[in-house]
């Protein structure tokens, strides 16, 4: 998960409801022209960091949830099933993969839709699956990892959205995806010959296969270690490439809700992660809200691939800010038009 760009490669709430917003002019990202859009008056519901911390709890009681094994199996039985409680439809994307070091096992993409009819979408997305191997541990690098974080905070935040949409119909389209397979990439230290894009095996294969026909949304947003302690979002090198729009957008309603310490306005460096093949091939312009921490020597959320990613490392209120800020956005774009 997650790798720092590699040389030559080229990266193709406030709580008060009825908040007044006014963000001016913005970039459609889809066709480059520039619009205005008029203040608003939209009611913006909530979001509850005690569910969104329910949600973590819940997926680590299963244990590490790494593919193949029957803690996985019966936690993505258990996210489908939140799931269709709330949105319209719900699919799960069968695939097998091939992993780095030989192994062929298989994969489980959970793609739930809301106005799956509409053409006006965005793409909410996170994975669920939680990393074989503690390789950023000084020893017993073998032991999987708990992915309270790296995994759990992410798809705990989206089925607080989805709970929230069900409750409360924007009335626009949106696709929350939960990726699988994201995690099992290769070690840096692992003496097996190197292989290139080995993480993120389940978003390389919806990128290349759609969950239906022709799939299209206007922009996405990935949420990847969003529940750690001190929380600091920087703008990802790779989201500023394709996605400049959605960053200035997404900073904005963090700023205007109150947020500007944790959606820090700082360019940091491009990383490998889901978006970059959501961007790179499947043509859908894609951000990334990742922890980003300048004292660690990864400069990720200090215990990353570490087995101190535990539940007792997830704060509720980072949470909090980050499924906020979603729901300033969805609820801001639907009145938008």
């Amino acid at each position: 998960m997650k790798k720092m760009e590699r040389p030559g490669l080229r990266l193709e709430f406030h709580l008060a409801a009825l908040l007044l917003l006014f963000i001016g002019c913005s970039q459609d990202p889809n066709k480059g022209d520039v619009k205005a859009q008029p203040e608003v008056q939209v009611e913006v519901p909530v979001f509850s960091a005690d569910s969104a911390f329910a949600n973590v709890s819940r997926q680590v009681e299963f244990g590490p949830r790494v593919p193949g094994t029957a803690a996985h199996r019966s936690c993505g039985d258990w996210l489908e099933s939140r799931l269709r409680t709330w949105a319209d439809t719900v699919i799960s994307q069968q695939f097998k993969t091939r992993t780095f070091d030989g192994k062929t096992i298989d994969g489980r993409n959970i793609i739930a839709s809301f106005h799956p009819e509409l053409g006006n979408r965005i793409m909410l997305c996170a994975h669920w699956d939680t990393r074989p191997f503690s390789d950023q541990d000084p020893e017993n690098k073998n032991v999987p990892i708990d992915g309270a974080n790296d995994g759990g905070s992410g798809v705990g935040v989206l089925l607080e959205v989805a709970r929230h949409l069900s409750e409360k119909d924007p009335g626009i389209g949106i696709d929350i995806i939960l990726f699988d397979v994201e995690d099992y990439g290769q070690p840096d230290d692992s003496p097996l010959p190197r292989v290139e894009d080995s993480y993120c095996l389940g978003s390389q294969y919806w990128s290349r296969n759609f969950h239906v026909r022709n799939y299209t949304a206007r922009y996405g947003i990935l949420l990847d270690m969003v529940g750690g302690k001190d929380l600091r979002f920087t703008q990802e090198g790779t989201s500023l490439q394709y996605a400049p729009y959605v960053v200035d957008r997404v900073w904005k309603i963090a700023a205007a809700a109150g947020f500007s310490s944790v959606f820090v306005p700082e360019q940091s460096k491009p990383i490998i992660d889901d978006h970059y093949y959501v961007n790179r091939l499947a043509g859908i312009r894609c951000i990334d809200l990742i922890h980003y921490d300048y004292s660690s020597e990864s400069k990720f959320w200090k215990h990353w691939h570490t087995r101190k990613d535990s539940l007792n490392e997830i704060d509720p209120n980072s949470l909090r800010i980050t499924g906020q800020v979603l729901l300033e956005l969805l609820y801001r774009e639907a009145a938008a038009g």
